[in-house]
Order: structure tokens, then C-alpha cells, then sequence
């Protein structure tokens, strides 16, 4: 990296923002998705908006590349470092900065985690719906570049469905807001273009998020099953009863025998539990609870356990939320994948991956969204078995074409980042992705904002074809702040 840039790097930023020592990059190289590895050629760690500013003008003065990253959590190589380029790591914009309860509304920078704000408004009665399971620890900034979901995405949505404005810094340094502090917003819809971006069009500084009332009541139900099938036979039935459960999740036999040797759930010891959850009304939950509990018996589920106050919920809810961790109990390693079908073809899905886990040779349990068909099957693996980890690789690649087969797509909320790019095209046709290319360069004509990311060959904006060849960000009417 040009000594100069450094320098002017060095120079624009308080003394302890910025990182250049080899070991202390090393902390820096990956995501959560840890088998794909790049070191950045620095790091810096800005502290505001003007910070941050500084630094993407720098980069775009000099052509240098740059990725942001929130706390790392990103399951898709998403915030993988580029070699020769800065990382912009915004765990220090971590501050709360206004809270409106008479209109639901928080502002907050983009690295307070997403926890941290259900639990400053829940003494005023309100919450945070989207709740992935690394809520404790992810960011809203990487929240917003993958547009998270969560357990109860299934009646309340994913981060795009609560996100009211955001401030962004271009890659071309301009600060610039997007969205405002109510619903909806005249023009053109760029706050849904620039949430689940994945980092690929600018870095957000500042989020005003919609927060709802908490129900007025809460069920929780877990049921055990002895076949998947006949919980997942539950979720058809409870759907098609009319029902819209706040939360409806699975896991197999493997994930139930990792979380509970992790944190003690006290799950039965069966092929499959269902955890169901309603909100709403009293009087509305309890008359569809009694629904769902009598369609799960129905199904044949062999034991029903019904939460009887918080600490049970939030012991059903431990064991769910630990899966991903816990499976570092029963395997040296595992490969998290992401995939979606209708939920018409979770049993046919599930059964290919049944075979294919015999075929392999390799455990793959699986825990997921059952409500809206978002799988995570985890592929175990031995690293330390020379080929085993490539071999996983290839197994993870065949449960995402049997999620395109079944009229699904390659994810449900890890996102595309550098992980899954090559499998784009078996989604999109050539012009379905020159025309997002064309969005992208709209944003970043010098591609150097997280490049080679979600696409799945380098594209530079040069190179897009024709009609599709891009223009200048001035041209998406974004007035710049100073």
C-alpha cells in the first residue's frame, strides 16, 4: 500500500484509529465464515461520521478499495478484507443517539448491536422485531447490509421492513441521508435498493429504526417429533389453518443433541422439535394457541411442552439461538449454509439432503425457519483431514442447487458476499445481473467500494455492456450534506 496514502490515512484520523501492525490485522481477516481469509492492507476504526467521511474521500482520491465491517458476525464472506485495500471497522459508532416513544422511533449509529435496543426501550413498553440469532453481538450496520431477518421474520418481516432513514457516506465521500423519520418517502425507493446491498454501495454512519409495542400476550410452544417430516407435516397445517405464528422454527436430531450438550435446554431427545410461538391479544393467542397445540398432536408429535412463564420461554429460546455455536460440540468444524424453498418443499428438500448427508459421508443437521422455508443445514467436517474441508464445500454447493431446483434461491439472510457469488448465474441471467450492475455503478463507477463481492466474476463498471454502462452517482438526486 502507497506510503503516501498511509500517511494521509494516518494523518486524517486520531492516533489509535488506525492499524497497520501485521499481528493485529490478523484479527481482521475473515468474518464468521472463517475458511475464506484475506488480511487488509490497513484497518481503521473511525469514531464518527466525519471520520469516516474522511477516510472514503481518501480512498476515492487515491483508487484504493475499501470494506466496511460491523462486529464480524456475517456468515457470507460479505466484510472479507481486500488485500490491498482499508477496512472500515465501525464497532465504535456504538451510541444510542435519540429515542421517541411517542412515535416508535430510535436513532442509532451502526455499531450498536441489535439487543442492545430492545433492551434501552423495553422499560418504555417497545421493542426491536428483527432478532437474528447473533442479536447479542451483531451490528445494525451489518443488520442493514444484509438485511437481516431472525426467528420471527415470519409475521414481522426482515431489517428492511423496519428501517425508516439512513445516513450514508458514498464512495465517492459525500454524506448523504436516504429514507427521513416516517413510513414512506417520496422518489424512488433507494433506502430498499441500499438495504441488503451488503456493503456494496456505501457506508451507513447513523439509522432511524420503527420500534413496535409489545404484545399484549406470548405462547410458547415446543413440540418433539420422531420424523421431520412429521413436523414439518405441523407447519403446512398450521399455515393452512390461517394461522401467521410469530415464530416457527425446527431442528433435527443432531442441532438438539449439540445444543443441549452447549446450554442445557432440556429438549427431548427426538429426530425433530418444533417451536412455535403466537403474540397478540390474550384472547386471540389463547384461541389459536389451542389450535396449534391440537394440529402438533395431530401430526404426531410424541410430547407437547407449553412455556409456562419467561424463564421457560427464554430457556426454549436459548437452545434454539445457540444451534450455529453449539455445533462446535459435536464436530471440529462445520459449514454453515443458507438456502430457501417454498415451504411446500421442505420435506422433498430435506430428504435429498438426508441422502446426500449418507453419500458423503458427512453429519448435516439442520435447523431453520420451518414458516418460511429458510434453511441453515450445517455441514460437519474434520479440518485437520487433508480435503475434508473442500469436501464440505462441495456438499454445501449441492444443498443450494437443490434450493434452486425447488423454486428457491442461494439465501434467506447470510447474504451473497464473496462466499456465494459464483452461483449467482444459476439464479440470474446475464442481463438480470448487468442490470444490478448497473445500480452498482450508479453508486461506485470506481469500484472500490467492497468490490468483488455478490457478483459472481469481477464486473467493472467499464465493462458493463452497452446501454448498461454506468454514470455518475449525481445522477440519483442525492443532495450532499457538508
Amino acid at each position: 500500500m502507497d506510503p503516501r496514502f498511509l500517511q494521509a490515512l494516518a494523518d486524517a484520523l486520531p492516533g489509535d484509529s488506525v492499524v497497520r501492525d501485521a499481528s493485529e490485522l490478523l484479527i481482521y481477516e475473515s468474518d464468521a465464515l472463517v475458511h475464506l481469509r484475506n488480511r487488509p492492507g490497513a484497518v481503521v476504526l473511525p469514531r464518527s461520521a466525519c471520520e469516516v467521511q474522511a477516510v472514503v474521500r481518501l480512498c476515492h482520491d487515491h483508487r484504493v478499495p475499501f470494506v466496511a465491517r460491523g462486529h464480524g458476525t456475517g456468515l457470507s464472506g460479505g466484510a472479507l478484507p481486500h488485500p490491498d485495500g482499508v477496512l472500515i471497522v465501525l464497532s465504535r459508532l456504538n451510541r444510542i443517539l435519540d429515542v421517541d416513544p411517542d412515535n416508535q422511533r430510535v436513532v442509532v449509529e451502526p455499531g450498536v448491536t441489535n439487543l442492545q435496543i430492545t433492551q434501552r426501550v423495553a422499560p418504555l413498553g417497545l421493542y426491536y422485531a428483527p432478532d437474528p440469532s447473533s442479536q447479542s453481538v451483531c451490528s445494525i450496520g451489518g443488520n442493514i447490509a444484509e438485511n437481516s431477518g431472525g426467528a420471527h421474520c415470519l409475521k414481522y418481516g426482515f431489517t428492511v421492513h423496519h428501517v425508516l432513514g439512513i445516513e450514508v457516506v458514498l464512495p465517492n465521500g459525500a454524506l448523504v441521508t436516504i429514507g427521513g423519520s416516517t413510513v414512506d418517502t417520496p422518489g424512488l425507493d433507494l433506502l430498499g435498493v441500499f438495504i441488503g446491498s451488503e456493503g456494496t454501495l456505501g457506508v451507513v454512519t447513523k439509522v432511524t429504526l420503527r420500534l413496535l409495542r409489545k404484545p399484549e400476550a406470548v405462547l410458547t410452544l415446543l413440540a418433539a417429533f420422531d420424523s421431520i417430516d412429521a413436523a414439518g407435516g405441523a407447519v403446512s397445517s398450521i399455515i393452512a389453518h390461517g394461522i401467521v405464528p410469530a415464530a416457527v422454527e425446527m431442528m433435527d436430531r443432531l442441532t438438539i443433541q449439540a445444543a443441549e450438550a452447549a446450554v442445557h435446554p432440556n429438549f427431548p431427545d427426538r429426530d425433530a422439535v418444533l417451536i412455535v410461538e403466537l403474540d397478540g391479544p390474550q384472547i386471540e393467542v389463547d384461541e389459536l394457541f389451542e389450535v396449534v397445540e391440537r394440529v402438533c398432536r395431530e401430526a404426531g408429535a410424541v410430547s407437547v411442552e407449553i412455556a409456562r412463564d419467561q424463564g421457560q420461554r427464554d430457556r426454549i429460546w436459548k437452545g434454539r439461538k445457540a444451534a450455529f455455536a453449539a455445533m462446535g460440540r459435536v464436530s471440529p468444524n462445520y459449514y454453515v449454509q443458507d438456502g430457501v424453498v417454498p415451504r411446500t418443499k421442505l420435506p422433498e428438500v430435506l430428504g435429498r439432503i438426508r441422502d446426500l448427508s449418507v453419500r458423503s459421508g458427512l453429519r448435516i443437521g439442520n435447523v431453520f425457519h420451518a414458516g418460511d422455508g429458510n434453511l441453515h443445514p450445517l455441514i460437519c467436517y474434520d479440518g485437520s483431514i487433508p480435503g475434508q474441508a473442500e469436501h464440505a464445500e462441495k456438499v454445501a454447493s449441492e444443498i443450494l442447487h437443490y434450493c434452486i431446483e425447488a423454486g428457491g434461491a442461494i439465501t434467506g439472510e447470510h447474504g451473497v458476499g464473496a462466499d456465494k457469488k459464483r452461483y449467482m448465474a444459476d439464479m440470474y441471467g446475464a442481463v438480470d445481473l448487468d442490470t444490478m450492475q448497473m445500480v452498482r455503478c450508479a453508486f461506485d463507477p470506481s469500484n472500490i467500494c467492497n468490490p468483488g463481492k455478490v457478483f459472481p466474476t469481477p464486473r467493472l463498471c467499464g465493462e458493463v455492456p452497452g446501454p448498461y454502462r454506468a454514470h455518475p452517482v449525481e445522477t440519483l438526486g442525492l443532495a450532499e450534506r457538508v
